[in-house]
């Protein structure tokens, strides 16, 4: 049902040795070069596998023009095409504790990625029917919204631009796989995650906007880093004009 589900891709783990792996790599590849395609944000809804999320990252570090959104390998959550187990024996017990293991066990280091937790439930207006979908996918949403409700360099998150159940992804947002306390969201902040956390009258909002730099600075909020992205495309476009001049 899913060709390139998790299962398949952690199955002979390269990019040389496994075809959806090699197929992956080629996408991404052609959207490596800045002078080709021009994008501000880069990511693969759904796909855990290190390999691919780190060279994600790695594509986006080298063009410093975008963001990566991933979806970090422990999420809590195992979707139906990976496992024929029942919802709730598809939800991890421990799954915070395993997301923030298994990032910080990966030494990941960057301003130019960011990472989302839980999964959350989407009404698929198209077929009708409720969705579980990665939170990479309600982020990208979060995040277009922001920019044209206010400006890029605005934080993506809180009740005024993060309100997921007011409509802040593009999408009905109706639930989420796990809900956190608020001793959940601290641990996942700390460890450079941002929450998605559901409230009894507030609904359900993304509450936290860090990248995945592990040195304190500015850059370590994804709203600075966007507006340094928009900021080094200004100067690049106005630059360009005065060449040869």
């Amino acid at each position: 049902r899913e060709p390139f589900g998790n299962h398949i891709l952690t199955v002979n783990n390269s990019f040389k040795a496994n075809a959806a792996n090699a197929s992956l790599k080629r996408a991404l590849d052609s959207v490596a070069d800045p002078e080709v395609v021009e994008i501000n944000m880069l990511s693969v809804p759904g796909v855990r596998n290190t390999l691919i999320t780190d060279r994600v990252i790695e594509i986006c570090e080298d063009r410093a023009d975008a963001l990566a959104i991933v979806d970090v390998e422990k999420n809590g959550y195992q979707p139906s095409t990976e496992t024929t187990s029942n919802f709730q024996a598809r939800i991890a017990a421990n799954g915070v504790q395993d997301a923030i293991t298994s990032l910080k066990s990966r030494g990941i280091n960057s301003s130019y990625a960011c990472a989302f937790f839980p999964w959350v439930k989407i009404f698929d207006e198209t077929n009708a029917k409720q969705v579980w979908v990665p939170p990479s996918v309600v982020a990208m949403g979060t995040f277009a919204s922001s920019e044209r409700n206010s400006e890029l360099w605005f934080a993506p998150a809180g009740f005024t631009r993060g309100g997921l159940s007011e409509g802040a992804a593009g999408l009905p947002v109706l639930g989420v796989s796990q809900r956190l306390t608020s001793k959940d969201r601290d641990r996942l902040y700390d460890a450079n995650i941002n929450p998605i956390a559901q409230f009894p009258a507030e609904g359900i909002v993304i509450f936290g906007q860090k990248t995945l730099q592990v040195t304190p600075s500015a850059l370590d909020r994804i709203n600075v880093r966007r507006l340094m992205i928009f900021i080094k495309k200004q100067v690049s476009v106005i630059a360009a004009r005065l060449l040869f001049d």
